[in-house]
């Protein structure tokens, strides 16, 4: 799913998971991709029956007219849609006495798996959630002679999960040990500093289904000395797609390395972020007017049909976000959101955290 569908999805999610019904009254249907909607409507209408049943006269009214607003919008759909559906419905005020009953039709950007018809006081919205989940991370390595950082990159985000020194001796040896004999303790002491590592790297990556690949910096000849050894298990050296020269290890070290693969991470969210926002500020020193920024601006180029692609801070509110998509989708304008986790990031925030690549210039 691209940022706008994600963006969507997760608000939606938010909110759902904000409401709370005074009873066991809110109602989830999830229809998994391939079902029919006709049976779904039928289980329904079978509830609605049972429901009949409920003692409370408050509750048995919400969960009669909950089930009835889920089938008549079961019925408008008709089809289910390829990735299945989810639809919520139920009184979302908890003031007594008072109604507001909401329903929502969610097509997922991804198959539904489960089938789950649930009368509760909060919606079901763990399937949902877990499409929102990176789909892919890469396992993150910087090894020097004396100190190693092993992190990870999850979508924009670069954690870093474990930092260890070797212990190996410093080049100054001691009086009267012999250069060969000192040799021979920095090996000793290199060989155990790798197999740690290696061993580290097993435990954090080794069951990571999600893993699509492993960087790996530090400087010449360290970090090939530390592949070439064999410590490192085969499943995990076969997913070595970088290899890079930095020097510098802990957070500044695992972020020099996120950047210094941008080629091979051509597909990662960071990566997009930044290369989108280097291309407005490029832009917008060299064809100014090819390009805009703020909302009034932004908002008067889409209605024009003018903007190519927006760029959103998602530190907007959500409403004036939705509004913004909504005026880009008619003009077939590509969306792009992005956050303050890079510079690039926070430097777009502070010139209002909307702009716009035009397709022609204005001038006005």
């Amino acid at each position: 799913m691209d940022e706008a569908q994600k963006f969507e999805l997760e608000s939606t999610v938010e909110e759902l998971e904000g409401y709370r019904g005074r009873h066991t009254e809110l109602i989830t249907v999830l229809v998994p991709a391939g079902a029919t909607l006709t049976q779904t409507t039928k289980q329904l209408e079978d509830e609605k029956g049972t429901a009949t049943n409920i003692k409370s006269t408050a509750t048995r009214k919400n969960v009669i007219n909950s089930l009835e607003r889920a089938i008549r919008k079961l019925k408008e759909i008709g089809r289910t849609p390829k990735n299945g559906l989810a639809v919520y419905a139920g009184n979302v005020t908890m003031a007594d006495g008072k109604e507001s009953l909401e329903v929502w039709a969610i097509e997922p950007p991804k198959p539904l798996k489960v089938k789950i018809y649930r009368c509760d006081q909060t919606f079901i919205v763990d399937p949902l959630k877990e499409m929102l989940e990176t789909d892919e991370v890469y396992g993150l390595l910087i090894i020097e002679r004396n100190e190693a950082s092993i992190g990870i990159l999850d979508g924009r985000s670069i954690r870093q999960l474990d930092h260890m020194t070797s212990g190996i001796p410093g080049k100054t040896r001691a009086g009267g040990q012999s250069a060969q004999r000192f040799a021979r303790i920095r090996e000793s002491a290199a060989k155990e500093f790798f197999k740690r590592v290696a061993e580290n790297m097993k435990k954090h990556f080794w069951d990571n289904k999600k893993l699509k690949g492993i960087l790996v910096g530090g400087p010449i000849p360290t970090k090939d000395e530390f592949l070439d050894q064999g410590q490192l298990v085969t499943a995990l050296k076969n997913k070595v797609i970088a290899v890079k020269d930095i020097g510098g290890t802990g957070m500044h070290g695992l972020k020099e390395l996120v950047l210094r693969c941008e080629d091979v991470l051509a597909e990662q969210e960071i990566t997009k972020q930044k290369q989108i926002l280097d291309e407005f500020f490029e832009r917008l020193a060299k064809e100014p007017n090819k390009v805009s920024y703020g909302e009034a601006e932004i908002e008067d180029r889409l209605n024009r049909g003018a903007v190519d692609k927006l760029i959103i801070s998602k530190t907007l509110p959500r409403e004036k976000i939705k509004v913004l998509e909504k005026l880009a989708k008619a003009s077939s304008t590509e969306i792009h959101l992005v956050t303050k986790e890079t510079a690039e990031g926070v430097q777009f925030d502070n010139l209002g955290g909307v702009g716009g690549l035009l397709r022609f210039e204005i001038h006005d």
